[in-house]
């Protein structure tokens, strides 16, 4: 509730203010009867009428709206324009008050040498106030400082007070930032566990089911009861690392979605159906001797393919067109994807992380990958894989 008030308060700050100066000045209004009632007083200072008294009136109390803003300002017009009444010998009344309240402001908003500066202009006004409408004793000049000093020190407590308030909140929503990302931290650090044990877990039963293969495979003839008993295991041993991988990987997914997608992984059949589907014209083109290679290294290729094609639609501009090249030389599948886009001067976007994706599914299986623009125009992204020799037989 309190911070809602002060929410509203900050918006409708000329309002609020406005607000405070209200009691001041309906009191001086109301002061303005007695003052033209009574009329000149006999001591012979200048009587300025009605019409004067409210004028002054407005011009002490209209500037404490901009208080906020402009304290120097403000309380250098109140001082100029008391400092002008006392010139013109004219009585003090209720709206001289505006003064102490622009010293307040001044003492709570500004740095601490214009405050003092601020003080120092009041004291004297106190002392010119003496001077002229009293008989100048050092105990009558000691009520009028206090009341200053009063004023001021209230000032540069409130000021001390608001910035003290200010950086409990600073600390306290710092802290709530560092708790989120030790929260984050932690997760990650749990993560990253559950990932090694998924990693350990796959490795030890798919190492039972290469032992139990090749058993399965030098006993099918000698022993077909054993070759049917590691078969069996092989089955078993395969269910339970399938079960636990959903069960882990499940763990990993930060939507807490439950629902799991068997549709398979697209490999290097969908290229052509991808390519056809790109979204610029693209052309597909295969050289060499294809090998085989893993479902993993597949998928790899063809998300290489995707994210270059999808930069080209992104970046390459109206008319791009793109060749997408797979290159079987030996050991090594190269894959090159290039358009003939604006290249270098096609706009980056600083979030992007295709390239790094890249990079990440290349290195798992030991290759490079570039990429950036070609010298004669147009973009281009290289990669290069190795292909996995086959086992003679």
């Amino acid at each position: 509730m309190f911070g809602r008030v002060m929410g509203w308060s900050g918006r409708h700050g000329r309002l609020m203010d406005a607000l405070r100066v209200a009691p001041l000045a309906v009191f001086c209004l109301f002061m303005a009867v007695p003052y033209g009632k009574n009329g000149p007083f006999d001591n012979g200072n200048l009587y300025i009428g009605v019409a004067g008294y409210v004028g002054l009136c407005a011009i002490l109390i209209v500037p404490l709206l901009w208080r906020r803003d402009r304290p120097l300002t403000v309380f250098a017009i109140l001082s100029l324009a008391s400092f002008g009444q006392w010139l013109a010998k004219a009585d003090p009344m209720p709206a001289n008050i505006a003064v102490l309240v622009a010293l307040y402001s001044v003492a709570f908003r500004c740095r601490f040498p214009w405050a003092i500066a601020a003080g120092v202009v009041a004291e004297i006004g106190v002392l010119l106030v003496i001077v002229r409408w009293q008989t100048p004793t050092f105990s009558i000049f000691f009520s009028g400082s206090i009341l200053v000093v009063t004023v001021w020190l209230t000032g540069l407590y409130a000021r001390t007070r608001s910035r003290y308030l200010e950086s409990l909140e600073e600390r306290a929503e710092r802290a709530e930032r560092e708790r989120d990302q030790q929260a984050r931290m932690a997760a990650a650090a749990e993560r990253t566990r559950i990932a090694r044990e998924l990693h350990d877990v796959v490795a030890h039963n798919v190492s039972v089911m290469v032992v139990q293969a090749d058993g399965a495979g030098y006993a099918i003839d000698s022993d077909p009861d054993q070759a049917r008993q590691a078969v069996r295991t092989i089955s078993k041993t395969g269910r339970e690392a399938l079960a636990e991988m959903r069960r882990l990987v499940g763990v990993l997914r930060e939507d807490g979605s439950d629902e799991t997608d068997y549709t398979p992984q697209p490999g290097l059949a969908q290229l052509e159906e991808l390519v056809r589907g790109a979204g610029v014209p693209a052309r597909l083109r295969v050289g060499g001797r294809p090998g085989e290679l893993p479902e993993g290294q597949q998928l790899a290729v063809y998300r290489i393919v995707q994210e270059a094609l999808t930069n080209a639609l992104k970046h390459g501009g109206p008319g791009v067109r793109a060749l997408v090249e797979l290159r079987y030389a030996g050991r090594e599948l190269v894959v090159r994807v290039t358009d003939d886009g604006r290249g270098a001067a096609a706009p980056r976007s600083p979030d992007g992380h295709g390239l790094v994706g890249m990079r990440e599914r290349v290195g798992m299986y030991g290759g490079e990958v570039a990429a950036g623009p070609r010298s004669g125009g147009g973009y281009e992204v290289l990669a290069t894989l190795p292909v996995p020799g086959t086992r003679a037989a």
